[in-house]
């Protein structure tokens, strides 16, 4: 088996394996912002075969961001297809197949014909802001106005805003959707719909983690909440029924005829279920252009007081739901493409290691790479990148270092608030993403956490994670104590730095962040 790197249009690979015995394998559907894949893994939760394809990111004005959901579901039937076809397998050789998507994008359609009734609005999008602010500036706790309910601060990020953009500006929308003709959902209710047969009795369900991503559910009942729905004017008759990440939805059609659809979590949450953190005080950091790390908080949501998001982790069946706190940081790989390619520090991020390596520390230099503001657990919209201490003795070598300390020093802040806010310690950070082939990088978040860094043998935790939902649903696998122990590491990275001088740099770092606040008017 070779790597997969990059979302290339058409990746594929495969490993030989055997379509002897019925049912011996699970596939997982990964919907992402960029492309969808679909990666087949079999009874040890190691991948087998995969198949990959992107699709177009159309951007209408400034701001704007969206998808054709009918080009993704043309998409997902095709790499399920050759994913298949790769491993040698046919559908029956299949006990279940799992979703994980891109969380928070929305697209609307039509319950008779199975169209879409406008592009998918993305994640990314900013169009609803002005909306936020109206419904932030209506309560004297600004943009905290539903966050006790929810978990989460008035934003363009969320899903609700976007329904109700939906239905205000295309026509006919409301009116179909309060008869009951038009329906909602983020991207895993459109491919369950579609999978269990669309306009000929599809299912339209949506998972809880996706659920509470909405900011139209209530995190105590999981359930959607009727102040939610009316202070957006979203109609509950057009969204899908809750449900929880790993049971039987339906069985499906087409390309997968027969298989049961049984697993379903948005992609943060699939990578937690995937790296098995389900004990309190474990958590996932992904790293990719930026970073997500969600710890597991257990079984009662834990409000943050400091700048966090509370969010549901998994739910497996009719178990109690297990509940996370997530920060993302808004820029990280991206760094390195920065210094590639704005800088040209670098030709390659595969010199990135070495050269980082080839000096002691970061000679006195840090980068605070507040490029558009700075995320968890600052939000600060004003604050703008700087680079802090340089002297003539500083090098490119010295500054690459720093670009992978800013990285680190990053997640610590991160880890430190999610320390306070749940009364939790760390007990270790699972790692994943494509940052993480840097060993360098592994060995400076543990000295700078402290704690152990873990990098899994199966890198592919998203994909994983969905389908380790959908096999406990259908019993492929006996239940989380099984999967936890099948989780396997591939490289384990322990503190090494000694306090003091972790301390001294901690300090330094944060008068760097200071130097940031204030830059954009």
């Amino acid at each position: 088996m070779r790597h997969c790197g990059g979302a290339a249009c058409g990746t594929m690979w495969a490993v030989t394996t055997s379509a002897a015995g019925v049912a011996g394998h699970i596939a997982a559907i990964d919907q992402g912002t960029t492309s969808s894949r679909c990666i087949v893994f079999d009874a040890s939760g190691r991948p087998v075969a995969m198949a990959q394809r992107e699709h177009r990111q159309i951007f209408p004005a400034p701001g704007w961001v969206e998808h054709d959901a009918a080009e993704i579901w043309r998409g997902v039937q095709h790499v399920v297809g050759e994913a298949l076809g790769l491993a040698g397998l046919a559908p029956e050789h299949l006990a279940a197949v799992g979703i994980t998507n891109q969380r928070e994008t929305v697209v609307a359609w039509d319950r008779r014909t199975g169209q879409p009734l406008h592009n998918a609005i993305v994640w990314q999008d900013t169009r609803t802001d002005a909306a936020c602010r109206a419904l932030a500036a209506d309560s004297p706790l600004g943009a905290d106005r539903f966050r006790a309910k929810t978990g989460l601060p008035l934003a363009t990020y969320f899903s609700g805003s976007k329904m109700a953009w939906l239905l205000a500006n295309v026509d006919g929308l409301r009116a179909g959707a309060e008869a009951g003709d038009v329906i909602f959902g983020t991207m895993d209710s459109w491919l369950v719909w579609n999978l269990t047969g669309g306009p000929d009795g599809g299912v339209h369900v949506t998972d809880v983690t996706n659920a509470s991503r909405t900011q139209l559910v209530d995190l105590a009942t999981l359930a959607w909440d009727s102040e939610l729905l009316e202070a957006f004017g979203v109609p509950e008759r057009a969204l899908p029924r809750i449900v929880s990440n790993s049971e039987i939805y339906g069985t499906a059609r087409g390309v997968l005829a027969g298989v049961r659809v049984a697993g379903s979590l948005g992609d943060q949450q699939a990578a937690l279920f995937g790296q098995a953190c389900y004990v309190p005080g474990q958590a996932k950091s992904t790293y990719g252009t930026g970073t997500f790390l969600l710890m597991n908080t257990g079984e009662t949501p834990v409000p943050s007081r400091h700048g966090l998001l509370t969010t549901v982790g998994y739910q497996v069946g009719d178990t109690p739901a297990v509940y996370a706190l997530e920060g993302s940081v808004a820029v990280t790989g991206a760094l390195i493409q920065w210094l590639r390619d704005s800088l040209g520090l670098i030709r390659d991020v595969s010199e990135v290691e070495a050269l980082a390596a080839s000096v002691p520390d970061n000679g006195g230099a840090y980068i605070v790479p507040a490029f558009s503001g700075l995320f968890a657990p600052h939000w600060r919209p004003d604050a703008r990148g700087v680079i802090t201490g340089l002297t003539a003795y500083v090098t490119k070598a010295h500054l690459v270092r720093a670009a992978l300390e800013a990285t680190a020093w990053q997640t610590r802040e991160v880890v430190d608030a999610m320390r306070a806010d749940a009364g939790l310690e760390l007990t270790a950070l699972k790692v994943d993403g494509g940052m993480t082939a840097n060993a360098l990088l592994l060995q400076l978040l543990a000295d700078r956490l402290p704690a152990p860094v873990v990098r899994p043998a199966v890198s592919e935790t998203t994909a994983l994670g969905a389908a380790y939902a959908a096999g406990l649903a259908v019993g492929f696998w006996p239940g989380l104590e099984a999967l936890a122990a099948q989780w396997a590491a591939d490289a384990e990275f322990e503190p090494a730095l000694d306090d003091g001088t972790r301390e001294r740099e901690h300090g330094m770092w944060l008068k760097a962040v200071e130097r940031t606040l204030g830059w954009a008017e």
